[in-house]
Parts: structure tokens; C-alpha cells; sequence
């Protein structure tokens, strides 16, 4: 596996559980902040769904991936309504509620 997308999935392994990470905030973790598509392209090819917490990645604005690789944009929801996190009205995700702040006091 090449190294950019181990970086990638060690920065998301650390989101913890009833928070949410923006691609591009991924991409900054894992070294290049202009890599928010190639994040993307390693939480599709995830190779350890059960342990790498891809669900809990969604875009800047709160919007679920229209083509969430292990079961579907419903299932995500479902994994992140499970986990605590919330959604607006419009089924977006909370993010002044529910954003992973690293280093921040949970």
C-alpha cells in the first residue's frame, strides 16, 4: 500500500467516535491539503472497513459520500446517527457540533 494512503488512513483512525472530519481537513493531516480527491479515492479502496472509520469523513459543508463504498449514503448516516452525531434539517451533518477540532477537549 503506498505511503500517502497510510497517512491517510492513521489521520482517520484518530477521528474519535461522534465526530466528523472533512476531506480536506484529512488531506492537511496526512501532509497535502490539496489532496482532499485523493482522500477520498483511499477510503474507497479502504482496506480494513471494521478498524479504518471512513464513515465518519463527509465533505466541508456536512454532506454525506453520494457513493459511500461499504453499504451506501444511508448506511453512513446510519454509522454516524449510531455514533452521536447530529444532522440538520437539510441532512447534513453538524458541523459546529460534531467536527473533530484535533487536540481539542471532547
Amino acid at each position: 500500500m503506498n505511503d500517502t494512503f497510510e497517512r491517510i488512513y492513521d489521520a482517520v483512525c484518530r477521528i474519535p467516535k461522534g465526530k466528523v472530519a472533512s476531506y480536506g481537513q484529512i488531506a492537511a493531516m496526512a501532509g497535502n491539503p490539496r489532496m482532499a480527491r485523493v482522500v477520498g479515492n483511499a477510503l474507497h479502496e479502504n482496506p480494513r472497513p471494521g478498524e479504518i472509520p471512513c464513515h465518519r469523513v463527509v465533505n466541508r459543508e456536512g454532506r454525506l459520500a453520494p457513493s459511500f463504498a461499504f453499504g451506501g449514503q444511508q448506511f453512513q448516516r446510519l454509522l454516524l446517527l449510531e455514533e452521536g452525531v447530529t444532522f440538520r434539517k437539510d441532512g447534513t451533518v453538524d458541523m459546529e457540533r460534531c467536527r473533530w477540532i484535533p487536540g481539542s477537549i471532547e
